[in-house]
């Protein structure tokens, strides 16, 4: 199992703030991305290709092809601007 927890605009969009999810078969955080968003409706919306958002695995920043093992915690987030 992962622990996602999600932030922001995405936490109010979703309605949650974090949720357990099995293992995807391709674990890796873009087989996560796919298996959420295959769910449908506001996961569909939320997470879709042409959104903006960032994904941290155990606190580190990672792309698409990032690893995922049984125990991870990943955050998904909006990017953060700061002035």
């Amino acid at each position: 199992m992962l622990k996602v927890l999600y932030f922001a605009s995405i936490r109010e969009a979703l309605g949650k703030d974090s949720e357990a999810v099995e293992l995807p078969a391709d674990p890796t955080v873009a087989g996560l991305i796919d298996a959420l968003r295959a769910r449908g409706g506001i996961y569909a919306e939320v997470l879709a290709a042409n959104r903006r958002w960032r994904v941290a695995v155990n606190q580190d920043m990672v792309g698409l092809d990032g690893p995922l093992q049984d125990g991870n915690e990943v955050a998904i987030f909006p990017p953060v601007t700061g002035g």
